[in-house]
């Protein structure tokens, strides 16, 4: 069976991308589409810098005139070369349950990249930071997506797996509900940290917001290029300005101050972490879409959230075993909870089943894993 492969280049094509999930999550009540300008920032050059070290390119994938598939592929230089073998990727993956389909598909990927002197490809990823949009929901589907996480159906697994494909990796998510006590031994810990002459810890300061986020820019780099786990380091990518700024610009109107700190110590900025009201709650009363008239919503949306999701966390390595990571997690538990009464519970996303360390952490909290997103390798048939 011949498929039809359009590489989008135009509007319509546009439209047709992100209206093909409609028709997949019909019958699944606990999709949430994502916001569509930000899934399209993705893909402008103009204002995602991996492309100025990669390539990503979008299809339609039609049997006859029936939409059946849409994928992204993509390289980057830097996260590819990570893999002893020249590892390209796709992501962004929506598909009808068709194991045909989705064979030609893979198949379709494979030469893409074979076409750019490539061995190997994994997936569903991000042309972007690895934090969100990355990975293929494989564990609990009766919970909705926590804002930048996929939501997928049953049968992607199963389509995915009989291509060929190996696991690569497991992400998980873990949750913690406000109303759950915090342990009454980690907080006697971090009020005997927090009581020290040296250790200051504050909320980011929204009127020197750049400032801030360069300090916790300079802080994610060191800490994560440096981890007591070498196997993480391999897939660090370098937090660079750009991103951050970016990130600053989307964020900044609904952050809750108190649930964004950084920790110091002798003045010098060494741990931090950066929370946010679950932007998916508000994606879905609009649809993925957020218009000039949604501004309303978007300006009130952090006084009546429910869910709150943890972005990024990291402490310098010369100030590991203080105890400052536990200070801003039940300080920022603490605070959030006081500053947010209506939050319900914080979802932690994107912790590698690798890094026990972060594990034994996120447990000693009071979290649980509950959720499970997994990457996919591909070696490429070049026969």
């Amino acid at each position: 069976m011949a498929y039809r492969f359009e590489k989008i280049v135009n509007k319509n094509q546009v439209d047709q991308f992100h209206q093909f999930p409609l028709e997949i999550y019909r019958n699944y009540p606990n999709w949430i589409p994502p916001f569509r300008f930000e899934i399209e920032q993705i893909f402008d050059p103009q204002k995602n810098p991996f492309f100025e070290e990669g390539e990503c390119e979008r299809y339609l994938m039609f049997d006859g005139d029936r939409l059946v598939a849409r994928f992204a592929v993509m390289n980057h230089k830097k996260k590819d070369d990570q893999f002893t073998s020249k590892t390209g990727g796709f992501g962004f993956v929506e598909i009808i349950n068709s194991q045909t389909v989705a064979n030609a598909m893979i198949k379709f990927i494979g030469r893409w990249h074979q076409e750019r002197g490539y061995e190997a490809f994994r997936g569903p990823i991000n042309f972007s930071e690895n934090d969100n949009y990355w990975g293929l929901l494989v564990e609990n589907f009766d919970e909705p997506p926590i804002y930048g996480m996929f939501y997928h159906p049953q049968y992607y697994r199963d389509l995915l797996e009989k291509t060929g494909a190996e696991k690569l990796d497991d992400h998980w998510s873990y949750k913690r509900y406000f109303s759950d006590p915090l342990p009454e031994r980690l907080v006697k810990i971090t009020d005997r940290i927090e009581s020290r002459d040296s250790v200051e810890l504050r909320p980011i300061d929204l009127n020197n917001i750049e400032d801030d986020a360069e300090a916790i820019r300079n802080i994610y780099n060191e800490a994560w290029s440096n981890q007591d786990i070498s196997e993480r380091e391999e897939e660090f990518t370098e937090l660079t300005r750009e991103t951050v700024e970016q990130m600053i610009s989307k964020l900044k109107r609904i952050m809750i101050p108190d649930s964004v700190l950084i920790a110091s110590v002798n003045g010098e900025p060494a741990s931090f972490i950066v929370c946010i009201p679950d932007l998916n709650e508000l994606s879905d009363e609009t649809g993925g879409k957020l218009k000039w008239w949604h501004f309303l919503k978007l300006l009130f949306f952090k006084k009546r959230a429910t869910r709150l999701r943890t972005i990024v966390f990291g402490t310098l390595p010369k100030y590991r075993k203080m105890g400052l990571e536990a200070l801003v997690f039940v300080r920022g538990i603490q605070m959030t909870k006081k500053a947010a009464p209506k939050l319900k519970f914080l979802e932690g996303a994107w912790v590698s089943e690798k890094n026990w360390l972060m594990q034994r952490s996120l447990e000693a909290l009071g979290c649980f894993h509950h959720k499970t997103h997994r990457t996919y390798h591909w070696k490429i048939d070049t026969e």
